[in-house]
């Protein structure tokens, strides 16, 4: 791929779907979630767009519950339409998740990255510091974190924390730890809580997923452990070896579940970006390549290939797919200061990036 011009009809394409508020949804028609709408925000920032970037960061703080939540909608509960060929957007259903809340700490700590403009982390530094204590009120005694915010009369042990949602936490922590300490405050709350997931993701497994049905077969549960910082060196070399046989179809790209023949934009690039974060910088680069197919005329990048029915499924050009092309070709590529940000080095200053996983 040119990665110049995929860079640039990415970024175009999130340009023409954010909305005058700075919301970004999944697509024109809607869907909206802060976990992609901040993908889709760092992917401006990486293209230059800065001020677009700050628009979106404004409208989570516009959103923002009292009680630091960003509210949301389930995109997963999101059906199909008759000919099983779009998503039928106005059915998505509200959601308070804790993952979608705290990805706006990376996000953040991402434009700083690029901007270089201590007040961007003056600005949104109340949005990160609110979202937080959401989402560390939702912490159990033995690490993980919910999933959710809990129903009325729920007990937050009754609700299930989800392996994925809990690496993200984990990098988001870090992130939030970092800009405290850019602001010349203390991050040790927020890195011994990021501790604690860290000893649940690796000694705990049974806090994980209680309530669902087994994950295994999600290639999330599988790269994310690595693309988060959690596993490293040759460990993680040996956790993405283990079952590559299981995800990656050659030539096409990482399957988002074992079972079904459907390879996916966004997954693939961010296994290129775990890939990039251990040094695996040519399979990185080849994986990136196998989504050149994908690229749509009319914008963005499709969602994703079923190779049984030789079909692009569903017709469907999300923000956050072009944005998760944006930030593979940044990591893989090095293009600009945040290259890093997103494959395991959140500073510049390795010293600076409190990166230990264990303790």
């Amino acid at each position: 791929m040119e990665v110049n011009a995929n860079l640039s009809h990415s970024a175009n394409w999130i340009l023409q779907v954010q909305r005058p508020d700075g919301a970004i949804p999944w697509l024109e028609r809607g869907i909206f979630d802060p976990w992609n709408h901040t993908e889709s925000a760092m992917a401006l920032a990486v293209a230059g767009h800065l001020d677009a970037a700050r628009a979106a960061y404004a409208h989570l703080c516009d959103i923002q519950r009292a009680d630091g939540a960003l509210p949301g909608e389930c995109g997963a509960s999101v059906p199909m339409d008759a000919q099983n060929r779009y998503l039928v957007a106005e059915k998505a259903r509200p959601l308070i998740d804790t993952n979608f809340t705290a990805y706006c700490a990376l996000g953040v700590w991402h434009l700083y990255q690029l901007s270089g403009d201590r007040s961007d982390l003056e600005r949104f530094a109340p949005l990160v510091e609110a979202a937080m204590g959401f989402v560390l009120a939702h912490q159990s005694e033995h690490g993980e974190i919910a999933w959710r915010a809990c129903d009325p009369g729920e007990a937050l042990a009754d609700v299930d924390a989800l392996r994925t949602g809990n690496c993200s936490i984990y990098k988001s922590l870090e992130a939030a730890a970092l800009i405290r300490q850019t602001l010349g405050r203390s991050g040790a709350d927020y890195l011994e809580a990021r501790r604690r997931i860290g000893v649940a993701l690796l000694q705990r497994p049974a806090r994980f997923d209680r309530t669902w049905a087994p994950k295994s077969n999600f290639a999330m549960d599988w790269y994310y452990p690595v693309f988060c910082g959690l596993l490293n060196g040759q460990e993680a070399r040996e956790h993405l070896l283990a079952r590559r046989g299981e995800f990656i179809d050659d030539g096409l790209g990482c399957r988002c579940v074992t079972e079904q023949p459907w390879t996916t934009v966004a997954e693939t690039c961010e296994l290129a970006m775990a890939l990039m974060a251990i040094g695996e910088d040519v399979r990185a680069k080849t994986l990136l390549g196998w989504c050149a197919p994908l690229r749509d005329d009319r914008g963005g990048f499709a969602m994703g290939w079923q190779s049984e029915e030789q079909i692009i499924w569903p017709d469907e050009r999300p923000a956050w797919t072009a944005g998760a092309m944006v930030l593979a070709l940044d990591a893989v590529h090095q293009i600009t200061s945040a290259h890093g940000v997103l494959c395991g080095k959140l500073s510049p200053d390795d010293e600076e990036a409190p990166m230990s996983a264990q303790g």
